[in-house]
């Protein structure tokens, strides 16, 4: 390559990748502030189309394109995880499970003969009139309205997996700056706390499934958005 073109090709090749980063950064933060998933969907493309473009040979470029694509990736590893791991629930369940007051599910007490759990709100609920007020949300009609219903199923319910958002936000942080400081050993860490700390609301079969899908997306996404950097980097 002639050696006057390479400041060019250079300057061209940060351009684009910064470009579609930013793209992928906005339709994240319009994802996460109007709870839309087709948004996430696009910030999931662009992101696949700037590791493209990272993959590219590259030309070299200043310390300050490095910089600013570093901090667009940590924007983006942060916003967009939530809307991403959101997205990877709806594809694995359906929305079939109900949601609680709090970021979390709800799911039947685990206790068989003792004395049920609170409900989260003043009046206890169960599981049928839970599943019943979110599809009297979502269709406005279908949902059985007498106690009978209710009474047949007689397990009380509550949240579990409160307070994901802003657990996510800290996870993906530390996920995605450990990897860009040459640290990627501390994902164990990261993991190994939040497995803990969630251990005791894992009995039923509802609560590890979103467990297990939400923390593979939320890791596979701060990955990718470190992994963006470091590729453009090398």
């Amino acid at each position: 390559m002639n050696s006057s073109t390479l400041p060019i090709v250079a300057y061209l090749y940060w351009l684009l990748l910064l470009l579609v980063t930013s793209g992928s950064l906005a339709f994240a933060i319009l994802a996460f502030r109007r709870q839309k998933l087709p948004f996430a969907a696009v910030s999931a493309g662009a992101l696949a189309a700037a590791l493209l473009v990272a993959a590219l040979p590259s030309p070299g470029g200043s310390a300050v394109s490095g910089v600013i694509l570093g901090m667009l990736a940590l924007g983006l590893a942060v916003v967009g995880g939530g809307p991403a791991a959101l997205l990877a629930l709806r594809l694995a369940t359906n929305n079939s499970v109900p949601q609680g007051e709090h970021g979390g599910i709800l799911v039947e007490n685990g206790d068989v003969g003792g004395a049920p759990a609170p409900a989260p709100a003043s009046t206890p609920a169960t599981v049928a009139e839970a599943a019943g007020a979110g599809a009297g949300a979502g269709a406005g009609a279908g949902a059985p309205d007498g106690p009978g219903a209710a009474g047949a199923s007689g397990a009380f319910v509550h949240e579990v997996l409160r307070g994901g958002l802003m657990i996510g936000i800290l996870e993906r942080l530390a996920v995605a700056g450990a990897i860009l400081a040459g640290f990627p050993e501390a994902i164990a860490v990261v993991v190994a706390i939040k497995g803990v700390g969630r251990f005791t609301e894992l009995a039923t079969a509802e609560a590890r499934e979103r467990f297990i899908i939400g923390t593979l997306a939320s890791l596979i996404w701060a990955c990718a958005c470190a992994a963006l950097v470091q590729i453009a980097l090398t």
